[in-house]
């Protein structure tokens, strides 16, 4: 028998976000030049126990292996191995900004062929290149793998992602980025959730501070700061001036609403306008019940299979329908919904039909 729910949904219904709070500075915005830079190198893993790369899926891995022997002294030309201890990698990480020469990063490698495990390896040192080329880091290291996995001979158990792993601190920054941070005579900063009331606000607050005005407004998402004006000795001293300063951000409402996890997150902001709501359940249920029919004893024929299929329709009793004022906040909103007598598996389907209607008040952003 098959069933077939109309309403189905799986969600989590979370308690409002509430904006308002006095939230620094640093946390709001990104301060122009301030910024990492991502890298990424391509190495060999080694030591593993059997679970590395199968070299005839693998060809890179042995091309590979043949270069690192030859810069170590070892002519492998012709020659015909087939470690299975061996694993081609992606390694990946970033370069923070004002990172020195002699600092410590943390990268992460991944496996680019069929190897299983990375379980217990080791990363050979593996040169990390920028966007532009340019070698900023070396990684050299233990794996530490984010997972475990065991096989037999008809049967094999994986928990976690064993293809992946992290070197803690194992990536050596080689050069650093060339950019005079102290020769800045302006500076923008870009709000992560642009919004004019915000950045007005961010740029009151920094006038303020300083007494005049050195910060102005650009647009929603930038604020623009005049280093000579502030009357400080360099931009370093200017940031550490304002990152501590609070702000109230204001944002937008929305309802953001993930299908795959079933949950549901509600600005307190969220606005719904009079509207009615009713709600109720459909199933449908299939069932299939074959018959067999056989032909006569001393006769000709043949055993056929005769289908019979029942389908049924029934409709649960419903909730009624309720009535929601106009302008009702998010916590009328959910005391209407419970009101209803409503599930958290159909509370998704009724905010969809309200924005539907035109009667939500909010950006409804669907993951």
């Amino acid at each position: 028998m098959k069933q077939f729910c109309a309403f189905l949904v799986f969600l989590l219904v979370l308690p409002s976000i509430a904006f308002g709070s006095p939230v620094r500075l640093k946390d709001l915005v990104e301060f122009d030049g301030v910024r990492g830079n991502d890298l990424v190198g391509y190495g060999l893993v080694v030591g593993l126990n059997g679970t590395g790369d199968g070299i005839r899926n693998a060809p890179f891995t042995e091309e590979m292996m043949a270069l690192i022997l030859e810069r170590l002294g070892i002519n492998v030309s012709g020659e015909q191995f087939r470690p299975k201890n061996v694993a081609a990698v992606l390694v990946t990480g970033v370069l923070p900004s004002f990172a020195r020469a002699g600092g410590r990063i943390d990268v992460t490698v991944s496996t680019i062929g069929d190897a299983k495990s990375l379980l217990g390896g080791t990363l050979v040192m593996t040169p990390l290149s920028g966007a532009d080329g340019e070698v900023y880091a070396v990684a050299q290291g233990t794996v530490i793998a984010g997972g475990v996995s065991s096989d037999g001979d008809a049967a094999r158990v994986i928990h976690g992602v064993p293809t992946s792993g992290t070197l803690i601190s194992g990536g050596r920054v080689e050069k650093e980025i060339d950019f005079d941070f102290g020769a800045l005579t302006t500076m923008r900063l870009a709000l992560r959730y642009p919004d004019f009331s915000t950045a007005e606000s961010i740029e009151r607050v920094i006038n303020r501070a300083f007494g005049r005005g050195v910060a102005v407004m650009l647009d929603a998402g930038t604020v623009q700061l005049d280093m000579e004006a502030t009357q400080l000795r360099s931009p370093a001293h200017v940031l550490s001036r304002i990152e501590n300063l609070t702000v109230e951000p204001e944002m937008r409402a929305r309802v953001v609403v993930d299908q795959r996890s079933g949950t549901i997150v509600m600005g307190d902001d969220v606005r719904i306008s009079k509207v009615a709501v009713a709600q109720g359940n459909l199933t449908l249920s299939v069932t299939e019940t074959p018959v067999l029919v056989q032909p006569s004893p001393f006769t000709e024929g043949e055993t056929i299979i005769l289908p019979r299929t029942s389908v049924d329709i029934e409709e649960a009793a419903g909730t009624g329908l309720a009535e929601v004022d106009g302008g009702a906040s998010l916590s009328e909103v959910i005391a209407g919904l419970n009101a209803l007598g409503v599930s958290p598996l159909d509370m998704i389907d009724i905010l969809k039909s309200i924005k539907a209607a035109g009667a939500m008040h909010a950006d409804f952003v669907v993951q």
